[in-house]
């Protein structure tokens, strides 16, 4: 017995220390699952031994301890944590447990974002913002009403005159994903500490002193439930109900809750926000499920730390735990050497991660990297791997120091980096076989020329053979010759000759693209496309003609003059011009274009063609093709799978058609 006692007080431990690195110190040293695991390890040992029960373990406890600093506040009703779901099973055990304590066939649920922020509890009285307080330890937590106050979304007096004379609503404090990206770059360049993710940016930032530094900080509101007030829930008869009556009192809720008639609904629910997760502005974690009728929220009633009505259901963890085996260094197509963390494989994310990016030099420094280090990884959709935290506590003996390269790993020239600049270049151009390597690479890619079938391999057999030196030395390629490579085939060598022939055909706006101008990314070279109308006339664009393209800044401009000016690369134009590569010219007035002048947009996925075609068409016939729907979107076009902006799409009424009606559109706009 003595050993679980030592084990359950060493978890207790760990859980403390964490607990208050991540509540109080906004800077937590270990990934959420890695705590969540670890609760969960000492709680089923808890359970199998009551008698190690104690009544300060972390698994009784809902929060942290408040903060020294702020007055504390005392909650008229304790705002409890939520029990967690992992899997489908869970939340259908969940849901079992509602019914047969109910003893009801099934429930009626109200569904919403998880978002990841920190609670708060939020006080008007007559309708004036008196008071708001963080979440702290449930039952007390920290006066934080001057820095609430200083957040836009939260109405300083409540719309309306119906409201309750006292009126406390719950909800979270967040940091939408471009406010969090627009600090972290604007404390990198002061030579400030970033933060690791928008939760932690949001309680560093709730958390100040002085509320004139929160005010400087985008934060937002976002409210999921009623604490207390006169009259008592019951004057609603559902959460629903009551989340319905906050927004017409002038307090945010979400935009994307919901109500479901059954655990099934729930489900649906689930599978239809982690597909659209990407596509919102700001961070989820998860869903929360909710027994919708107060009356059967009552009638379940809560244990010591969470209600038996609600539960949050996880996302699959978008940070896990690993260790740095090693760190390369990569050569891209501009020169720029990045370094990437070799990892022991773990699952993050939904997918197994064994790379991350380290982005540069001052990116290890800042770390405090070390080989051997135990790291936090953090993976968000399609958004490659990083390294975003040091478990320092972890560190081995044997943990050895990463030295950046002072010369290039792949042709040994010196790196230089421009002033103000934290990327290292090899400025060889390309000599260097790497910047050769990886500007073919990025040549044939789907969304530049699309040459299918011309992975890494073969492109670095190529280039060892001396077959193929320049992008347009593909366009000399024969079938005889590859059928005689390894990797190879008659059939595949043909197949490999026939897409890069049809590369020809393309667009101006793809070719530009193709090229690798540093900083020329699609929608700029759409841009360039657009408004110069020809090659010749870009290639002899000066600075100042560039920069009135729209987005095209000096540092971009200064890119593309450069560019063009080097005889190498006019050289390889011309070469691959020489070799058939065209575009239309257009034989219309854009004016006269039958979608001159709107804006659309396309969500999910299509079946009869890609989304990328789908947009080249539409911005054929003059039409904007933006990534986001607002007021002015004309029409969305919405496939199976289409999530935010699809629902967007409809509350702004804005006219949404489906794949069928689309084409035959696109069919009656081109007689």
């Amino acid at each position: 017995m003595s050993d679980f006692r030592a084990a359950a007080e060493e978890l207790r431990e760990r859980l403390r220390r964490w607990s208050a690195e991540y509540y109080q110190e906004d800077s937590p040293s270990v990934s959420d699952s890695e705590f969540d695991r670890t609760l969960l390890a000492l709680r089923a040992l808890e359970e199998a031994h009551p008698e190690l029960m104690t009544a300060d373990s972390p698994t009784q406890r809902v929060g942290a301890a408040p903060l020294k600093g702020f007055d504390p506040v005392t909650h008229r009703l304790p705002m409890l944590s939520l029990d967690n779901a992992f899997s489908g099973d869970d939340l259908v055990d969940f849901d079992r447990r509602v019914r047969e304590r109910l003893g009801v066939p099934a429930v009626r649920y109200v569904c919403e974002p998880k978002l990841d922020g920190i609670a708060v509890s939020i006080v008007w009285e007559e309708g004036e913002l008196v008071l708001a307080a963080t979440r702290g330890d449930g039952q007390t937590g920290e006066g934080i009403t001057h820095n609430v106050r200083s957040i836009e979304s939260v109405p300083l007096r409540l719309e309306g005159s119906d409201y309750p004379a006292h009126l406390e609503v719950r909800g979270e404090v967040y940091m939408p994903r471009a406010g969090f990206d627009l600090f972290n770059r604007r404390a990198l360049a002061e030579g400030g500490k970033p933060f690791v993710n928008p939760r932690n940016a949001a309680a560093g930032s709730l958390r100040q002193l002085d509320s004139s530094i929160t005010r400087r900080r985008p934060l937002a509101f976002c409210a999921y439930a009623l604490g207390f007030w006169e009259g008592g829930a019951r004057s609603f008869a559902s959460h629903s109900e009551a989340m319905a009556k906050l927004s017409e009192w002038g307090i945010p809720i979400s935009d994307y809750g919901r109500t479901v008639e059954s655990i099934e609904g729930c489900e649906a629910y689930y599978q239809e926000l982690a597909l659209a997760r990407q596509d919102l502005s700001f961070d989820i974690d998860g869903i929360v499920f909710k027994v919708d009728a107060f009356a059967l929220q009552e009638a379940l009633g809560s244990v010591s730390r969470a209600p038996r009505w609600a539960i949050a259901r996880k996302f699959p963890a978008q940070e896990e735990m690993t260790v740095l085996r090693e760190v390369e260094f990569q050569v891209g197509r501009t020169g720029a050497v990045t370094p990437v963390a070799r990892l022991d494989p773990v699952f993050v994310g939904g997918v197994t991660v064994s790379n991350a990016t380290l982005h540069n030099a001052d990116e290890i420094e800042r770390l405090g990297l070390m080989t051997g280090d135990t790291v936090v990884i953090r993976r968000a959709g399609d958004v490659i791997p990083q390294v975003v935290a040091v478990v320092e506590e972890r560190r081995p003996e044997a943990a050895a120091s990463i030295i950046f390269p002072g010369h290039c790993p792949a042709c040994a020239t010196a790196l230089a980096r421009e002033p103000g600049e934290a990327v290292w270049r090899c400025e060889a151009g390309l000599v260097c076989p790497a910047q050769q390597r990886a500007a073919i690479a990025h040549f044939v890619s789907r969304r530049a020329m699309d040459i299918d079938g011309l992975g890494e391999k073969i492109i670095d057999q190529l280039i060892e053979l001396n077959l193929v030196a320049t992008v347009a030395d593909l366009y000399t390629l024969e079938a005889h010759t590859l059928a005689e490579l390894e990797r190879f085939g008659e059939k595949s060598a043909e197949n490999l000759v026939a897409a890069i022939a049809k590369s020809r055909e393309t667009s101006l706006a793809r070719f530009i693209y193709a090229l690798g101008i540093r900083e020329v990314g699609e929608t700029t070279a759409r841009q360039l496309a657009t408004y110069f109308g020809n090659l010749e006339s870009l290639i002899g664009a000066t600075p100042e003609q560039l920069q009135d393209v729209e987005d095209v800044g000096p540092i971009v401009a200064q890119h593309v003059v450069h560019f063009f000016g080097e005889p190498a690369n006019v050289r390889t134009i011309n070469g691959l011009l020489g070799r058939g590569v065209r575009w239309p010219v257009p034989l219309q007035d854009e004016g006269n274009l039958p979608l001159a002048g709107q804006s659309w947009v396309v969500t999910g996925k299509l079946e009869s063609l890609s989304r990328d075609d789908a947009e080249s068409a539409l911005r054929a016939l003059g039409a904007k093709v933006s990534g986001s729907v607002s007021g002015k979107t004309t029409a969305v076009v919405a496939g199976p799978g289409a999530g935010s902006k699809l629902k967007k799409a409809q509350s702004l009424k804005v006219e949404v058609i489906d794949e069928s009606e689309f084409l035959s559109r696109l069919e009656a706009w081109q007689v």
